[in-house]
């Protein structure tokens, strides 16, 4: 087949598309959870030692916490990256802890209730495996030390993910109190587990920059093959002509090699409809020399005819019992086709089966009166092509 240089071009720039397609494809990083609801229970840690921003991790004299799940919330996230979010907190100022800087002499219930507007992070960054990061801001109030505030929050925090709907929150909040006179600032953290439901899913703003990019591709190698298609079409439509005269000789060859077998098929057919059938005695299940003479012309068409395979069906007339006859009639057709096989045929091409009385050619069923010559042929083995 020749094929010319514009055509080789064409190639060319189709392999060179769809290798750069392949660097730019949509994976599982540019697919991320969009919207959902949220519920997470876990535990909280408040430090309220007046130096929370400047000693961080001290845990031993500046956290409080409680050894019980001491945190709950709800909330929902929405396909723009930002959520709303409800939260209550339990918590225990301990005694000898440093509370807003000074050594706590007793034991002070903590409670907190907070609403935050937080972003995930993922929006921009795409997703990022199990790390889900984002940020917040939102209000409160908290009664601590004896004192209740209301406070401006901000938030920093992560989630990370096992599978669409379980994972881990761990996220820390620094609360300051809008009256700064009667209460002190302070940092809670927190850890849980979180659940989320109703989840949707969509694609990054990476991954639909991908998906633009990636249809603008196809478009373009749409053009491509349309322009292969135009150079290559007077060849395809003689290939066609070409392919449709091969299979108009080859119908006609078929249709032929059809008909010759369809001609062959009748000819045996009329061969085993011309010899008639095997006629017994009354009572009897022996073949005489005729029947013999019979079968053996059936022998020679079935040698002749290596595929052809025949099965004999032996009959009774009316008279006698049912199940008198059933059995002389399974005996002529056993006979007749040891006879057959007694001839050299296999027993693979010949098999019988007996009806006994059942399959009358005339009127002479139970009580009719009838003549010895009308009972007699219904007295018979026949032939019947089961395959050719």
């Amino acid at each position: 087949m020749n094929i010319s240089k514009s055509t080789m071009a064409v190639i060319a720039l189709t392999f060179s598309a769809l290798t750069f397609a392949q660097d730019v494809e949509l994976t599982k990083k540019d697919s991320i959870v969009q919207s959902y609801w949220l519920v997470t229970l876990g535990a909280n840690a408040v430090d309220d030692s007046g130096d929370e921003f400047g000693e961080l991790f001290d845990f031993k004299e500046g956290w409080n916490m409680v050894p019980y799940p001491s945190r709950v919330s709800v909330g929902r996230y929405f396909k723009n990256g930002l959520g709303l979010e409800a939260i209550g907190s339990y918590n225990r100022y301990k005694e000898g802890k440093i509370v807003d800087g000074t050594v706590n002499l007793q034991d002070i219930d903590y409670w907190g209730l907070d609403f935050r507007v937080s972003y995930d992070l993922n929006i921009i960054l795409g997703e990022t495996g199990f790390f889900d990061p984002y940020i917040g801001i939102g209000a409160g109030y908290t009664d601590a030390n004896n004192q209740g505030r209301g406070t401006y929050n901000a938030i920093l925090g992560f989630r990370t993910w096992f599978s669409d709907h379980w994972g881990l929150d761990f996220n820390s909040t620094g609360k300051w109190a809008m009256d700064t006179e009667n209460a002190s600032n302070h940092i809670q953290h927190a850890l849980g587990v979180a659940y989320r439901f109703q989840v949707e899913k969509g694609l990054s703003r990476k991954g639909e920059e991908k998906l633009a990019l990636l249809q603008e591709m196809e478009k373009e190698q749409q053009r491509v093959q349309d322009s292969i298609a135009k150079v290559e079409e007077a060849r395809l439509l003689a290939e066609r002509l070409q392919k449709e005269k091969e299979a108009a000789e080859l119908a006609a060859a078929e249709k032929a090699k059809r008909e010759t077998e369809e001609a062959r098929r009748d000819a045996i057919k009329t061969k085993i409809n011309n010899l008639g059938n095997v006629y017994f005695k009354l009572n009897s299940s022996y073949l005489s020399t005729k029947d013999k003479d019979l079968l053996d012309q059936l022998v020679g068409i079935m040698q002749d005819e290596s595929n052809l395979t025949i099965k004999i069906t032996a009959h009774t007339d009316s008279r006698g019992t049912k199940k008198y006859n059933q059995w002389l009639s399974e005996r002529r057709a056993e006979r007749t086709v040891a006879y057959v096989i007694s001839k050299g045929i296999s027993a693979n091409r010949i098999s019988h089966e007996a009806f006994g009385e059942t399959q009358l050619v005339n009127q002479c069923g139970d009580g009719v009166y009838c003549s010895e010559a009308e009972h007699s042929k219904n007295r018979r083995s026949e032939f019947i092509i089961e395959k050719y």
